[in-house]
């Protein structure tokens, strides 16, 4: 079992839903919220396949909050990332 955190300033939590419902094939998962991070326990059905599934759940919930953002924000996002 593996447990991400996911702070909730940089992840969407329907985002994370979403990413959670296209992975469910490959595991079981729960999650859970604190004030500051959504908390998903991830249990993989191949456990030597677990690592990498928890890795490909947190790029694809990434990639999902950039896509809900509003196009002035993500802008304003990549703006300050080059600096």
């Amino acid at each position: 079992m593996i447990e991400l955190r996911f702070h909730r300033d940089i992840y969407d939590g329907a985002s994370l839903d979403s990413a959670m419902q296209l992975f469910l094939p490959h595991g079981r998962m729960e999650r859970s919220e604190t004030p500051s991070h959504f908390i998903v326990a991830l249990t993989a059905n191949d456990p030597s396949k677990e690592r990498r599934i928890a890795g490909e759940l947190a790029n694809y919930a990434l990639g999902l909050t950039v896509r809900s953002m509003p196009a002035d924000a993500a802008d304003a996002s990549n703006a300050q990332g080059a600096t």
